[in-house]
């Protein structure tokens, strides 16, 4: 992108009352960003959303003149823009209606890879689940997944941290601006996130975080990931807005379950509960349900000639048989088994050689 057309896109992402689904409206109807500006406003009243309030804003030279100052802040600091038309702006996102027209990338990486996972949970993460974060990244490691989280306290800083570990990519997606941190305590770990990967933004160089922006960066975390892994919430919080976002985006939403006595596994454990997201208990889970085995690993699972199966495995089989191949969630509705227990029932029809999973949640007979 040239970077004239930088300074409306910046311009346009800044104009009161448009957001980022009209943004793409406008520049779908004009063609590019400085010509929505251009444009007689009597033609682009006549766009579904766009109203007099937006018109008014769209001919104050305010924002051209933000747009010149935060302009030179991208070039001072090189800062890499990725634009929603453009090549390399991640591809998950570019399918989500609401994905931000322009995002900011510090850091060298790109997101060329098909497995990207988002892990996510409380700032109060307990040792149950330091140690299956930690086991998780060490296990898919040889995967090569990127790993995305928030950079925050909790569950966000300990899968950063067993990503680096484990030198894998991962990227940190923040609430602000490049020219703040929050929290100021994991500036520490800001050479190690370069060195693997490095941060995302849709926020302006100088952008404090606010509550809204927490909740703004969540649906980033959550469409940027062709799944989402909860470990460890309570029964409100960051990570289950994240959950719902990702539902809402059709993504795979994996949680690891816990007692329900433990206040820091009531939210995963009520997400499982209400089909919202798949129990994993081991990182095989995952791979698993993702279909990420490698061809080595399913050439040594032989189909039996005479395979015992237990009467729900029996259900599913059956089922199947029918069908060229289907979705978690609609096996569960249609076998009558909740999805909690569908996922260790297809595991195991799978270890049997009966069934293989598909991306996307898609299970098909062998």
């Amino acid at each position: 992108m040239k970077e004239e057309e930088l300074r409306y896109v910046l311009a346009l992402q800044k104009v009161k009352g448009i957001g980022d689904i009209n943004a793409k409206k406008l520049i779908a109807a004009c063609g590019t960003a400085e010509n929505v500006f251009r444009e007689k406003k009597n033609l682009l009243a006549k766009i579904n959303g766009i109203g007099s309030y937006v018109l008014r804003h769209l001919n104050d030279s305010a924002y051209l003149k933000a747009a010149d100052i935060e302009l030179k802040l991208i070039n001072q600091h090189r800062i890499k823009p990725l634009y929603f038309l453009d090549a390399d702006y991640p591809t998950n996102l570019k399918n989500c209606v609401d994905a931000p027209i322009l995002m900011f990338q510090d850091g060298e990486y790109s997101f060329n890879s098909s497995k990207i996972i988002s892990v996510v949970g409380t700032r109060r993460m307990t040792n149950y689940g330091r140690d299956f974060c930690e086991q998780m990244l060490s296990e898919l490691a040889k995967y090569k997944p990127i790993i995305v989280s928030g950079f925050a306290y909790g569950v966000d800083i300990c899968a950063h941290k067993a990503a680096i570990q484990n030198k894998l990519t991962t990227i940190g997606v923040l609430a602000h601006g490049f020219g703040t941190l929050y929290p100021k305590a994991h500036k520490k770990y800001m050479a190690s996130m370069y060195e693997k990967g490095g941060f995302l933004s849709e926020f302006w160089y100088d952008e404090v975080p606010f509550k809204e922006s927490f909740l703004k960066r969540n649906r980033i975390v959550a469409g940027i990931a062709q799944a989402t892994v909860i470990i460890e919430s309570a029964n409100k919080g960051g990570a289950l807005v994240t959950a719902d976002i990702a539902n809402s985006y059709s993504r795979d939403v994996y949680a690891l379950p816990g007692r329900a006595s433990d206040t820091y596994s009531k939210g995963c454990n009520s997400l499982i509960r209400d089909n919202k997201a798949a129990l994993i208990a081991s990182p095989d889970d995952l791979v698993a349900m993702l279909g990420w085995e490698n061809s080595k690993k399913v050439k040594k699972v032989q189909p039996q000639l005479f395979v015992q199966l237990t009467e729900e495995e029996e259900i599913v089989s059956t089922y199947l048989s029918g069908r060229k191949n289907e979705l978690l969630d609609v096996i569960s509705l249609e076998c009558s088994i909740p999805v909690y227990r569908l996922a260790s029932v297809l595991f195991q029809l799978e270890m049997k050689g009966v069934v293989r999973p598909l991306p996307g949640k898609l299970f098909e007979l062998c």
